[in-house]
């Protein structure tokens, strides 16, 4: 695997696709700045090697051309206190004052390139596009794990021009290793804890997750599914009727795989989609009529607890309830806390996709797992083991 610590860079002008897709607010400042923080020690090696640094990446989803609340300009400042240097700014990623720029780089030297998305050729994978944008640097780094299911022309096509000049960065570089770390070498036993709305969504994770795990745990919405699998009654409950064979099938491949599938045994209840609705208990196989699961039991929360407590390599993604209403937010924090727990005592926990990372940092447990992985949609086509564009473009 082509890594940043097997090349010297002295001398060289590297291009790095960096994912610095962030919240800004009304006022166009940074939000959080993970994603910037994360790309520093790329940036940093880079230049203490003696090399300079072009930057590219996306912003938000531009309808087509330039839109002022898109701009990569409103990262510079942000960039500089981080690097404690001055960045420069190009105004347009292929436009020739950027070329210009990015010829004069001396040894040390950052420029940060304009929105790739204000051309619709960075989406489309453009060839012409992806050659314009190798004329910035004359070595590739793909830095942004984020983007890597997406065959674009900055994180796939432009690898192409730089065929013995090309690697990872190393944030793309520790979710690759952190993701083969649990799929492939995790210290047993391991368990996969799925959550979210429906089975359809996470039905290929699943799927190959039996493959490598020990214990499946589902949660959340999806869970429903397959009570009405196992013949049970769920309610208003969120149903996928078209998915109920699937989730026998998935039950019966469990069984054949030898995996221990865990259903939520109980969950809280409640007459409306809403944290003013009225609650209640219930058995997941009779939950009546008028009434919908909205987060995981005692009982679900108490033997989930168990099995993780017991586990050496923990993988979540997806919360358990709808954590953003205070009412139904009991099970994922009691997940969160039990994962927490286990890491401590030393297992090796990998937190995974948009809702359930959110989770883990609005409650506090962001230290206290092992890994949060920076890729929601590359995450999810990692683990159902599909082959990702940005991974592929850098290997070959």
């Amino acid at each position: 695997m082509k890594q940043l610590d097997h090349f010297n860079f002295k001398g060289k002008k590297v291009l790095i696709r960096v994912d610095y897709n962030v919240p800004l607010d009304e006022n166009f400042k940074v939000t959080n700045n993970s994603r910037i923080t994360a790309s520093l020690p790329t940036i940093n090696k880079i230049l203490s090697d003696g090399g300079s640094v072009v930057l590219m990446s996306h912003l938000g989803r531009p309808k087509g051309g330039y839109e002022e609340k898109f701009s990569l300009k409103h990262l510079v400042n942000e960039l500089e206190v981080h690097l404690g240097r001055n960045v420069q700014f190009a105004p347009d990623c292929i436009g020739e004052e950027g070329f210009n720029m990015s010829s004069k780089l001396n040894e040390g030297e950052v420029l940060l390139l304009e929105n790739l998305r204000f051309y619709k050729e960075e989406e489309k994978g453009d060839l012409a596009f992806s050659e314009k944008l190798a004329k910035h640097g004359d070595f590739y780094v793909n830095d942004a794990f984020g983007t890597a299911h997406r065959a674009h022309a900055s994180t796939t096509i432009v690898a192409r021009f730089f065929p013995d000049s090309k690697c990872f960065g190393y944030l793309m570089l520790k979710e690759i290793q952190t993701i083969e770390k649990v799929l492939k070498l995790g210290q047993k036993p391991i368990t996969a804890i799925i959550g979210g709305a429906k089975v359809s969504d996470k039905v290929l994770i699943i799927e190959n997750l039996l493959e490598k795990v020990d214990h499946m745990m589902i949660g959340g919405g999806m869970a429903y599914t397959f009570f009405r699998a196992k013949g049970g009654e769920t309610g208003n409950s969120l149903v996928e009727e078209d998915r109920i064979e699937l989730a026998t099938n998935l039950i019966e491949l469990a069984r054949k795989k030898g995996v221990k599938l865990h259903l939520p045994e109980d969950s809280i209840i409640a007459d409306a989609f809403s944290n003013e609705a009225n609650t209640g208990y219930s058995n997941n196989m009779n939950i009546q009529t008028g009434w919908m699961g909205l987060d995981i039991g005692h009982k679900a929360i108490s033997s989930f607890t168990e099995v993780i407590k017991n586990s050496k390599t923990i993988l979540w993604n997806g919360p358990m309830g709808v954590f953003e209403m205070e009412k139904f937010k009991t099970g994922t924090i009691a997940i969160a806390q039990a994962i927490a727990d286990a890491t401590e005592k030393g297992a090796f926990s990998l937190i995974g996709g948009g809702d359930s990372v959110a989770a883990v940092k609005q409650f506090g447990f962001a230290k206290k797992v092992s890994y949060i992985s920076t890729g929601g949609g590359a995450m999810l086509e990692f683990l159902e083991g599909k082959e990702l564009p940005g991974i592929k473009a850098i290997t070959d």
